[in-house]
């Protein structure tokens, strides 16, 4: 299947907006997340969490710069301004997004010129 480009942003929206009901339907519930330095999250339940309970960006607004659709891939470029740890932040980021059959996205690769996010 084709990835869905909508959902992407949709995600994003989601994710700016802390519904994380909505967000969570987006996800397979193998999902695998990779972030630069740090363990994959894997599985929802371990998705979940790390959204409501772990995450170090506290609030903000993403703003997509760049979006490419190549089959089940999405490549995303893009710009984030909020808070992280407490202070005030903004840096670009660049994502990958992989969907499985059903449309949902199964693995998620996050870069960013910032530290722990």
């Amino acid at each position: 299947m084709s990835a869905d480009e909508q959902a992407i942003h949709d995600y994003y929206e989601y994710v700016d907006d802390e519904a994380y009901d909505d967000l969570f339907s987006l996800f397979s519930e193998d999902v695998v997340y990779h972030r630069p330095g740090q363990e994959p999250i894997e599985g929802i339940e371990e998705f979940e969490t790390f959204y409501r309970e772990v995450r170090a960006i506290e609030r903000g607004t993403h703003t997509v710069a760049d979006l490419v659709v190549d089959g089940s891939t999405v490549a995303v470029r893009g710009y984030f301004s909020g808070v992280l740890e407490g202070q005030q932040v903004e840096f670009g980021f660049a994502d990958v997004h992989e969907f499985d059959e059903e449309g949902l996205i199964e693995e998620r690769f996050t870069y960013t010129d910032t530290g722990r996010v």
